[in-house]
């Protein structure tokens, strides 16, 4: 079974490979580890500088995902996008990846908050699929494999 994942170092995303593996150990998955650096709308050298960075950061975060999957002795493998993380996304699950399950964490800006910052942060995803719509709302009316949202904690 392959299996890809989201991730870009957050907590959730932490969480949603430590849940997958857990749920989904007993198939002997692959993993894929995919994350995706956004590409600045315009071309300064702060603006360069800022994706370096976090280019730096995801590889970073995928190598310490990827060093908990050899020590979960779970298979696993790793891929740095750029571009928008939608479409990046998809384009990896449909045309380089093909996985039998795509998983990704809900995105929280305050996942240890209390009632009213989980009620804000509510608020504003509401109003983010209203307006642009989130990634997972995004992979859900578009991906073609089964897809799991994992929710923040």
């Amino acid at each position: 079974m392959k299996i890809m994942i989201a991730y870009d170092g957050s907590r959730n995303a932490r969480l949603a490979l430590a849940q997958t593996m857990t749920m989904f150990r007993a198939l002997d998955p692959l993993i894929v580890l995919v994350a995706v650096a956004e590409n600045p709308r315009d071309i300064t050298s702060g603006n360069e500088d800022l994706f370096q960075q976090e280019v730096a950061e995801l590889k970073e975060h995928l190598e310490e995902a990827l060093a908990v999957c050899v020590k979960e002795e779970v298979a696993a493998e790793t891929m740095l996008l750029d571009g928008d993380a939608r479409k990046m996304l998809l384009y990896a699950a449909e045309k380089k990846i093909r996985p039998d399950m795509l998983v990704i964490a809900r995105h929280s800006h305050e996942p240890d908050g209390g009632f009213i910052a989980r009620s804000l942060t509510y608020f504003v995803d509401e109003l983010d699929y209203m307006t642009f719509g989130s990634v997972s709302s995004f992979l859900a009316r578009r991906i073609q494999c089964p897809l799991l949202i994992l929710p923040s904690r």
